[in-house]
């Protein structure tokens, strides 16, 4: 029977270590502060946001909200962004996506200060990952690798495969695994024989954004599967990349939708947070 890897226990964990450290941060007199921007109210970031918040008060991270309206100019969301850069009592900017249309993304991405980028996305923290050198990392990702860590799961000589190749997921998680020792393959829609690749996978990653797209036949036996993946399906209830049902018993270990990835992400944005001030 596969074991159930608990995202919110794990979670749960990473987050009570990083109150001790803001509180020892405190007693020297040193506060770390999180700039949250939010342009327009999309629901699903709407929900972020205020998971974000609550995460911030639980560990004892002061929080600024910026909360925007959505026919905000790019200009005013780059003023925002070079005020916060210029403030000494900052220490980490995450401004949530998606952004509304007349918003260049990647510009916002590259004008926050690689210094204050918790959420890892600057061109410079994703270089900084690509040759070893330190940086903040994409959040998913390092928690994902928390997540097996902590489950005691072995990287080093596993054959891995990440299906999904974004920026945000895929990449980082496959260069993440390379620097755990693992055997990294990337799948992605132009897969010639995917299930073939998958059945190779130790540890499987799916970050394909397509709800239980991935069933029993692709998994090998005794494989460990992490879901990064969200959805609602057509009963309104949350259900991820993976078939959980038909998955669950071919696998050692799976991460559940929700209560696994999901929960990981938020507290590996608050171990950014406090890193930007160690």
């Amino acid at each position: 029977m596969a074991v159930l890897i608990d995202g919110k226990a794990i979670s749960k964990q990473i987050k009570d270590e990083l109150r001790d450290k803001v509180a020892e941060l405190k007693a020297q007199g040193r506060e770390v502060t999180l700039a949250v921007i939010q342009v327009g109210n999309d629901p699903a970031s709407s929900v972020y946001v205020g998971n974000k918040k609550k995460a911030c008060e639980y560990i004892g991270i002061r929080s600024l909200a910026y909360e925007m309206p959505e026919e905000t100019s790019e200009e005013e969301l780059l003023q925002l962004i070079d005020e916060l850069n210029g403030r000494a009592d900052v220490n980490g900017i995450l401004v949530q996506l998606p952004l509304p249309g007349q918003i260049d993304e990647d510009k916002v991405i590259r004008r926050i200060d690689p210094a204050k980028d918790v959420d890892g996305f600057h061109p410079q923290s994703v270089g900084a990952l690509c040759i070893g050198q330190p940086g903040f990392v994409s959040c998913t990702p390092a928690g994902v690798i928390q997540l097996l860590k902590r489950s005691g799961i072995e990287i080093a000589g596993k054959e891995c495969v990440v299906i999904g190749r974004s920026n945000i997921v895929g990449k980082p998680m496959a260069l993440l695994l390379l620097r755990e020792n693992g055997t990294v393959t990337v799948a992605h829609s132009r897969t010639k024989d995917l299930k073939e690749v998958t059945k190779r996978a130790d540890i499987l990653i799916v970050a394909v954004g397509k709800p239980r797209m991935i069933t029993a036949e692709y998994i090998k036996e005794g494989a460990v599967v992490i879901d990064v993946g969200i959805h609602r399906d057509e009963n309104n209830k949350l259900c991820g990349d993976v078939d959980f049902e038909t998955v669950m018993p071919r696998c050692s270990a799976i991460t559940p939708v929700p209560g696994g990835v999901g929960p990981m992400t938020i507290a590996m944005l608050m171990n950014n947070c406090v890193e930007s001030v160690l």
